[in-house]
């Protein structure tokens, strides 16, 4: 097996693996993503489908989006395209708009670190920032060859070449394709400094293609997991939604926690689960990832306000007389315990206040839900929560964590009655390019954020 120890003594001789020997067909690549390519190619740019996409046309997925990259800087990109815009002072991007539907263009980038000269020149104008190993800004151009191995897994630095109709491999990824594999390119303690997300994106990977994580890859991720620290909260919000609300979250969630990196997410409900003597607190949480999975899977909507309630809620037992929620529990302190668990939430994960309004009115009406008065239960029916509210009361019920006769009580009364509200109606999903972040199961991520842009 190819060892990919240090990108910057690889060898620059990609292998290239031409169009009878690999699936990847245009047909199944979006007509915009098309039209980026060859307008790209037939300026004189060199013209790539990269990334995420070519990862999953590989495997025979279909891809989420289809990002490009080229040897156009972004002003070259915008000066072809009267629907693009400039996004980005960490990582310049141009993104080509059509309507919901975005194009993600990326220019080649330089290997880390460049030449002594190179770097006090980027440093210089600001277009290259590190602190302590870590990127913070990152706009110096290069070649195919650097950007490639500067990316930060083998499956995600395979180039589908629009000239051709070769996939251009430089570090060994369609041999980790094949064989299941998850491996950044270089030193995995370097790359890991580098950017500490790549942590939490090799659990996503893993679990989103059933892969394993590569030992080599795996070994620094307990000791550095502390690194998470240093990452913005808002940036961490994004990063949890993509590993839990992607239809693999239960895989993802024993994965995080087998590695040492969920009590970076949540710690206080990591320190609740390691007390967790009988296990209900473990069993609540899988259920609710299993629930979302399941909603995801099935094309049904889902939002973070539910999971994040759920997620959170160990935190607020914790905090309560016997770590439950008792029948006669004084409301002024459980809201006092939602409040201090939601505020040290906050300090490690940012969650947007239209998130953090509807978990709190879920916590809420939790205690209301111990009576057994039908015309109080119909008073309920009214509240915009009460269907999130009630299916989180039922995860409660299979978890042992409330009183099995008050949830199936409720399950007999909501499902019988005519006043009860029905469930949120099934969406239908959309195929093509990147689209606009403005719906609930998603987070308004930027480039500015400081996620990695590459490989999704």
């Amino acid at each position: 097996m190819c060892r990919v120890s240090d990108p910057q003594s690889l060898a620059t001789q990609p292998t290239i693996v031409p169009r009878d020997e690999h699936i990847i067909s245009r047909s199944q690549i979006s007509e915009r993503a098309l039209t980026v390519l060859y307008r790209l190619k037939n300026a004189g740019y060199g013209a790539y489908l990269v990334g995420g996409g070519v990862r999953d046309l590989s495997l025979g997925r279909e891809p989420k989006d289809f990002d490009v990259a080229t040897d156009a800087t972004p002003e070259q990109v915008k000066s072809l395209f009267r629907n693009c815009r400039l996004i980005g002072r960490r990582f310049r991007l141009a993104h080509v708009h059509w309507g919901p539907d975005i194009i993600e263009v990326a220019t080649f980038r330089a290997l880390h670190p460049p030449t002594a000269s190179d770097t006090d020149e980027a440093e210089a104008s600001g277009e290259r920032v590190l602190e302590d190993g870590m990127i913070l800004r990152d706009n110096v151009y290069g070649t195919i060859e650097e950007d490639a191995l500067r990316r930060d897994f083998t499956i995600n630095a395979l180039y589908y070449n629009i000239g051709d109709f070769s996939v251009v491999d430089y570090a060994g990824g369609m041999a980790d394709l094949k064989a299941g594999r998850i491996r950044l390119i270089g030193d995995p303690s370097v790359r890991y400094r580098e950017d500490p997300v790549r942590m939490l994106r090799a659990v996503r990977f893993a679990a989103k293609l059933g892969f394993v994580i590569d030992d080599e890859t795996a070994a620094p991720i307990p000791r550095m997991a502390d690194a998470l620290d240093d990452i913005p909260a808002a940036r961490l919000f994004d990063e949890v939604l993509k590993l839990l609300m992607a239809g693999q979250g239960v895989e993802t969630f024993e994965s995080l926690r087998q590695h040492g990196l969920f009590r970076y997410l949540f710690p206080a409900t990591d320190t609740a689960l390691d007390d967790d003597a009988d296990a209900q607190l473990l069993n609540f949480l899988v259920s609710a990832l299993a629930s979302t999975d399941q909603r995801v899977n099935d094309g049904r909507p889902v939002t973070p306000a539910f999971l994040f309630a759920a997620l959170i809620w160990p935190a607020i037992l914790t905090q309560l007389p016997g770590g439950r929620l008792q029948s006669d529990i004084n409301r002024e302190l459980f809201e006092q315990s939602v409040t201090e668990a939601l505020e040290r939430q906050l300090r490690q994960v940012a969650i947007p206040k239209r998130f953090a309004l509807p978990m709190r009115e879920i916590w809420a009406l939790q205690p209301r839900f111990d009576t057994r008065s039908e015309a109080k239960a119909r008073r309920l029916f009214s509240h915009p929560r009460f269907r999130a509210a009630y299916d989180f009361l039922l995860l409660r019920g299979e978890a042992g964590l409330v009183d099995p006769e008050l949830a199936a009580w409720w399950r007999h009364f909501a499902t019988t009655s005519d006043d009860a509200p029905p469930p949120t109606p099934a969406r239908r999903r959309r195929r093509g390019g990147r689209k606009r972040r403005n719906t609930d199961a998603s987070a308004s991520a930027s480039s500015d954020s400081g996620s990695d842009p590459v490989g999704e």
